[in-house]
């Protein structure tokens, strides 16, 4: 059995059209772009529709404060309307979203089950989603600024 590696790779793990990670933003074809946003807005999507129901948890370090539950909401909403808009501002409320994890952190803590290594673990994912938002947002404005997108 003789196995193709690099079309397997292309194929399932990246392709050039579909994972133009490494493509600067102005380069993008309009397919690019739509496939890039489509990820992000399905990732951010699951995650913060999944923060807004596991946040209504008192035993996480806020407690029973409210403002994380609805602000995990409103950026599943953006979200949503960011997947099927690509409109600048709904991308720049899911871009500020690694930013407010990082405030969290600061303003109530971790939980108290996480060691050192996890906690360093979530603020460098945090950092890094904050870092690829930034080209969310140029991907986002450079399609809201096309004159025929498609």
């Amino acid at each position: 059995m003789d196995l193709n590696w690099e079309k397997l790779f292309k194929r399932y793990v990246w392709h050039d059209d579909k994972t133009p990670y490494l493509t600067r933003v102005a380069n993008l074809t309009s397919l690019q772009a739509r496939y890039e946003i489509f990820g992000y807005a399905l990732f951010m999507g699951v995650l913060a529709g999944l923060l807004s129901v596991v946040t209504l948890s008192p035993t996480l370090p806020h407690g029973g404060a409210t403002i994380v539950p609805v602000y995990a909401f409103t950026v599943c909403c953006a979200t949503v309307i960011f997947g099927f808009t690509r409109h600048p501002w709904a991308a720049i409320w899911c871009a500020l979203s690694p930013l407010a994890a990082l405030a969290y952190f600061g303003v109530w803590g971790f939980h108290a089950n996480l060691e050192d290594g996890d906690k360093a673990l979530l603020i460098v994912v945090a950092v890094a989603g904050l870092l690829y938002s930034r080209r969310v947002v140029a991907v986002a404005r450079a399609w809201h600024g096309r004159a025929e997108p498609g």
